[in-house]
């Protein structure tokens, strides 16, 4: 447990609270998590050990809410996993790949691709207000283990922030879920690229377990009760979360694009 005051603690176990309701709704909550964590924690602790114990926080409430949205949405469970499995692998590339080179390049790239997807999702009021009136092809599925999985899971590997937004709306596009189900197949295989990452930071001794544990509580309750409201409102709730969502992460990456 780092040496730290009491009242970071509290507003440490509040961010974990907000970051697990966002998340479990549309994705994003690394954005109050990850930022919370790197300022709470003493500066003598490297940043590592707060990515680590980020995701230990992380993998509780993702698990919490993706349990939760699998006994009352229509989820694919099979069909999340085999993605997630391929996210895990993404994943791991990614990780293994951004140890050796910069990924500044790739951050104008991405708001590209987030205020275009902003825009989409604005000019098409319908997009994920509805649940596809068949199932998906093979076609489709393959579609969504590659892009969804192994890329977005490189992504989440390489560059991290967002990876839960991106994957709501890639398995909506492909596989034409409404956003609800989008979500809560998008939190079982945020569970497979959390658990391979908090297993390589375990390794690596860079968690502060304690610290962890007690966020991870208020993160579950934060997940749980998200995945009951994004259930009860529908899909048009998600959507307007998302777009906020979507908002924050530009914001965040040009900031640091450009300002920080």
């Amino acid at each position: 447990m780092p040496d730290i005051s009491l009242t970071t603690v509290v507003v440490l176990c509040v961010a974990a609270l907000a970051a697990g309701w966002v998340d479990a709704v549309v994705g994003g909550g690394g954005l109050l998590l990850l930022p919370a964590l790197l300022l709470g924690l003493p500066n003598s602790a490297a940043a590592g050990h707060a990515l680590g114990t980020n995701k230990a926080v992380a993998i509780v409430g993702t698990t919490g809410a993706a349990v939760t949205y699998a006994r009352k949405a229509p989820v694919d469970v099979r069909l999340a996993t085999r993605i997630g499995v391929a996210a895990l692998a993404g994943s791991t590339g990614g990780a293994l790949l951004a140890t050796g080179m910069s990924t500044e390049v790739l951050k104008p790239v991405v708001m590209v691709v987030l205020v275009a997807v902003g825009a989409f999702v604005i000019f098409r009021p319908s997009f994920g207000t509805a649940p596809a009136a068949v199932p998906a092809s093979p076609r489709r599925i393959l579609a969504a283990i590659g892009f969804a999985g192994l890329g977005i899971g490189f992504y989440d590997g390489l560059i991290g922030p967002g990876t839960g937004t991106f994957l709501v709306l890639a398995l909506t596009a492909i596989l034409h879920l409404d956003l609800v189900t989008a979500s809560a197949t998008a939190k079982i295989v945020n569970c497979c690229t959390n658990a391979g990452a908090l297993a390589m930071f375990a390794w690596k001794g860079q968690v502060y377990w304690q610290l962890a544990g007690l966020m991870a509580v208020f993160n579950l309750a934060g997940g749980m009760v998200g995945a009951h409201t994004a259930l009860k409102r529908g899909a048009g709730f998600v959507r307007v979360v998302l777009l906020t969502v979507v908002c924050a992460l530009v914001v965040k990456m040009a900031y640091e694009q450009w300002v920080a």
